[in-house]
């Protein structure tokens, strides 16, 4: 993302705080698999240097502690209000964004919950963790595939994360420096009453960053029928989510 842009999601982001944890289930979602999926495939109890990428309102961060333990735990988000994040969690804050911020040396874990899609080569950033790692390091990492939204994409929306890919980008960004112990994707939808509610949730969230131009009444009029013509269901208007993750250890 161009300087410019990564400003217009950091404002989008920090805005939504506050609404962003009660509203974002399909990330504490992800933030489940994750932890389900290391302890599932033999991650020690204890860590000595842990780091988390973008933190938020910490749907990853309270799962992590309530499932291991650390000797140091370090947290990073662009948005600072999730310092109090950190604070909760006895972490120590990294704040900025996570391509330039100085990440700690030689962690034992490193994990990222719901955000390497805001990337724009979410490969180079994972092997970049993967040299991060120190020898017997854990990595945990979850992004969005490229159906993520894809009701929007088909309407004209410009609110399209940059780095989007599917599980075999995660793997081959990796594969030569860890070993994979697992990838995986799913394909999970939410319902809402209305067109209006989607833009409603796509604020509360914050992943509306990149969209550009404002609404006016007869956009949204547009957008509203586009809407309910291609994606009503008996359940209400349709939204896609497409999580990734990948689990995997250096050895």
């Amino acid at each position: 993302m161009t300087l410019q842009l990564t400003e217009k999601v950091q404002r989008s982001f920090s805005r939504s705080f506050d609404t962003y944890h009660d509203a974002a289930s399909q990330q504490a979602w992800v933030a489940n698999r994750l932890v389900t999926e290391l302890r599932g495939h033999g991650a020690p109890s204890h860590f000595g240097a842990a780091f988390e990428l973008g933190c938020g309102t910490g749907h990853l961060t309270r799962l992590l502690c309530k499932n291991f333990s650390f000797d140091r735990l370090s947290v990073n988000d662009i948005a600072s209000q999730a310092r109090d994040t950190a604070d909760a969690a006895g972490a120590n804050f990294v704040a900025g964004d996570a391509r330039h911020v100085r990440w700690p040396r030689n962690v034992d874990l490193l994990t990222s919950a719901s955000m390497i899609q805001w990337m724009d080569d979410p490969a180079d950033f994972l092997a970049k963790a993967a040299r991060g790692l120190a020898p017997g390091g854990w990595l945990a990492v979850s992004g969005f595939g490229p159906k993520q939204y894809q009701e929007l994409t088909q309407i004209g929306s410009t609110a399209r994360a940059p780095g989007l890919c599917g599980p075999e980008v995660l793997a081959a960004a990796v594969g030569a420096k860890l070993q994979v112990l697992a990838v995986g994707e799913s394909l999970r939808k939410s319902h809402f009453a209305t067109p209006r509610h989607v833009l409603e949730y796509l604020r509360k969230t914050g992943v509306n960053g990149r969209a550009k131009g404002a609404w006016t009444k007869s956009t949204l009029a547009r957008f509203t029928a586009d809407y309910i013509r291609y994606f009503e269901t008996p359940k209400g208007v349709s939204l896609t989510y497409h999580p990734v993750w990948i689990i995997a250890r250096k050895g």
